[in-house]
């Protein structure tokens, strides 16, 4: 696609670039296409006086401005037809009853002129592809073979009159190389003024994001403010777990500790109806304590080397203790002896107490 000679749209010289698009290459400019207009100004000034200067009509005829070309850049019909008669080209209307009776199949052809509204394009064949060479695109557009027919018949829906161009086009490089290569398009190209107009609204949106940003100077100091904020709440969340956490823990305690008392309760049982205090709890274990070692030490060695080995339980022992009959059990084995079952009562209670 680099090859492919394509000037774009300046002004109103669409007839130039539509004949250098032809060519492909820079071989007319505004001043050779104005002097071939000037060329036929005088040639119909010359008619026209054929038939009197003093005429009514000749006076008219020079009154009117030029039909070849205007101020703007624009060049007629008749321009473009005699630059091209310099290379022997010849222009055919397309639609034309004489080009129609021919039914020639437009792949068959090799280039097209195309004008609307004062507005001159080509679409030429460069190697074995149609291109539309409109100058107010920003590149050369691929035309398929099967889309050509379409996109001429649409033009003429639209009002544009078609000319085939007739005879041997000069050599171009692009002609060459797309002899060898086919090239694929993979985006179509956009008209000039809607690359124009994306653009501008580039530029604005980009103009409005500055503004944003320059009124929002310490958006970034914003976002910092927000991330320690953010921080801060997390870390708040997790000290409430752990206080909760915490709490939980200490109820457990709590509850573990009035079961525990419970099963000293259950296990001591009160000569009293009245509730014992922890320190008369405390006083009546140790007296407790005391009364079983002095037995043991009265007692003579018997077989057995250690008290956890008699089968009892503790039920058994503070009933003997305590002068009251135990109660009758078949079989019983327990894994500690009383003594030593207290001893742990006494040391998880006093543990549990300096929570």
């Amino acid at each position: 696609m680099e090859s492919i000679f394509h000037e774009k749209q300046e002004g109103s010289l669409c007839a130039q670039h539509c004949l250098n698009n032809l060519l492909q290459g820079e071989y007319f400019s505004p001043v050779e296409l104005s002097s071939i207009a000037h060329q036929l100004d005088e040639e119909e000034r010359m008619r026209m006086a054929e038939g009197g200067v003093t005429s009514e009509d000749y006076r008219t005829f020079l009154q009117q401005p030029s039909g070849n070309m205007d101020d703007s850049g624009f060049f007629s019909i008749q321009v473009i037809s005699n630059a091209l008669k310099v290379w022997g080209l010849e222009l055919i209307l397309f639609n034309s009853p004489e080009y129609q009776r021919l039914r020639i199949d437009p792949i068959n052809e090799r280039s097209f002129i195309c004008n609307y509204k004062e507005h001159w394009f080509t679409v030429r064949k460069l190697g074995k592809q149609w291109f539309n060479l409109n100058s107010l695109l920003t590149g050369p557009e691929l035309i398929s073979d099967t889309y050509l027919a379409l996109f001429l018949a649409q033009l003429q829906q639209e009002g544009y009159s078609i000319f085939v161009v007739k005879g041997d086009l000069p050599d171009c490089e692009a002609d060459q190389l797309l002899q060898m290569i086919r090239v694929q398009q993979m985006q179509r190209p956009k008209l000039i003024g809607e690359e124009l107009a994306q653009l501008k609204e580039q530029r604005v949106q980009k103009t409005d994001l500055e503004r944003v940003l320059e009124a929002n100077d310490g958006s970034g100091m914003l976002d910092e403010d927000e991330e320690d904020l953010q921080r801060a709440l997390a870390l708040s969340r997790q000290e409430i777990d752990m206080e909760d956490e915490e709490a939980d823990l200490r109820r457990a305690i709590q509850l573990s500790m009035q079961g525990t008392s419970r099963n000293i309760s259950q296990d001591i049982p009160q000569t009293s109806g009245t509730h014992l205090t922890s320190e008369e709890l405390r006083k009546r274990r140790e007296a407790y304590f005391e009364k079983q070692q002095q037995q043991q030490q009265q007692d003579p060695p018997g077989p057995l080397t250690h008290p956890c080995e008699k089968p009892t339980t503790s039920s058994e022992a503070l009933s003997s203790e305590l002068g009251t009959p135990p109660p009758y059990v078949p079989f019983v084995t327990c894994k500690l002896c009383l003594t030593h079952r207290l001893l742990v009562i006494w040391a998880l209670y006093f543990f549990l107490s300096s929570f």
